[in-house]
């Protein structure tokens, strides 16, 4: 229901942006030509403004639309890189349509821009690189709307680990932010992410970036860490971890357990296992309750036992 409602009230934007552009036309056109309050030099330029801003309004309201109908139809994620293609063309047309309205060719307005061409040119290199960039993301298509994917860029650096379970690790974090891409635009990639914050991303960045694509197939290596006291065999909490985790649904291959480091009364054992997951936390979750009860019984084994021998 909500679907149809956005899509009417896209329609009524469009017929909107219409009628509004045409009778604001004529009103420039009554007070030039019959009140000559708007001097008939400026008419042209005036409606040359007025076809521009109408343009690029309808071509935005007409891609979404088109990306929420042609949605059900193909698919979000083509539906997205058409809409995509919809608004540029519709851009370009607002562009050269401005042109002929004034009655100045395109070559002729690049051929005198001089200096101030070559001004606004540097001044937008950035705006050109991302729609350039946004033209390439569309027809290359690393990635496409609804791909969950992580972004890795030394433009956007993140601190170093500083929490458990890996503030005393050797190993690295990627660097990159990691969600949902819930659209393609002509300046930026937005992407959803898993801290639930949309995140707009430039498209010139996009481009350079290593990008990771998640699946609900993907493995994953995950890397568990957990500290014992040193009154407990490490031998026999091996052993019995491996093949209760080695027995998990989501574990793929035999863990690789040792010891990583120890201190005056512990050893913190790490725990390597390839999983079936797509986010790393919960499957950590799940080992880490499996490694707490199995050292609670071996601790609890190990009381009895001396209890025993100590009455004997």
């Amino acid at each position: 229901m909500s679907e149809i409602v956005n899509e009417r009230r896209l329609i009524a934007l469009i017929i909107t942006s219409i009628i509004s552009s045409l009778l604001i036309g004529i009103g420039v056109f009554v007070l030039s030509d019959i009140f000559k309050i708007i001097p008939s030099n400026y008419l042209l330029y005036i409606f040359a403004t007025i076809w521009f801003i109408a343009t690029i309004l309808v071509s935005y309201f007409i891609s979404n639309l088109i990306r929420s109908r042609l949605g059900k139809i193909i698919g979000y994620d083509n539906a997205s890189s058409v809409s995509f293609i919809a608004r540029l063309i519709g851009y370009i047309i607002a562009f050269i349509g401005f042109f002929v309205v004034v009655k100045v060719s395109i070559g002729t307005a690049f051929a005198a821009g001089g200096f101030a061409g070559l001004v606004l040119g540097l001044a937008s290199q950035d705006v050109l690189s991302n729609i350039f960039g946004g033209i390439m993301l569309v027809f290359s298509r690393p990635y496409k709307v609804g791909d969950r994917i992580t972004i890795s860029t030394w433009q956007y650096g993140l601190i170093a680990p500083t929490y458990p379970p890996k503030f005393f690790s050797n190993d690295f974090l990627i660097p990159g932010y990691t969600g949902i891409v819930t659209d393609i635009s002509l300046l930026y990639t937005t992407i959803y992410t898993d801290e639930q914050v949309p995140v707009k991303i430039p498209n010139s960045i996009m481009i350079q970036a290593a990008i990771f694509i998640h699946n609900k197939e993907e493995k994953r290596r995950v890397r568990t860490k957990y500290e014992i006291s040193k009154d407990i065999d490490p031998d026999i909490v091996i052993s019995t971890l491996r093949q209760k985790i080695k027995s998990l649904d989501f574990v793929i291959n035999e863990p690789s357990i040792k010891i990583l480091e120890t201190t005056l009364n512990t050893y913190i054992i790490g725990i390597d296992t390839v999983c079936k997951t797509i986010y790393e936390e919960p499957v950590r979750s799940e080992i880490l309750k499996v490694v707490m009860r199995t050292v609670k019984e071996i601790q609890e084994a190990h009381a009895i036992n001396n209890s025993r021998l100590s009455n004997v």
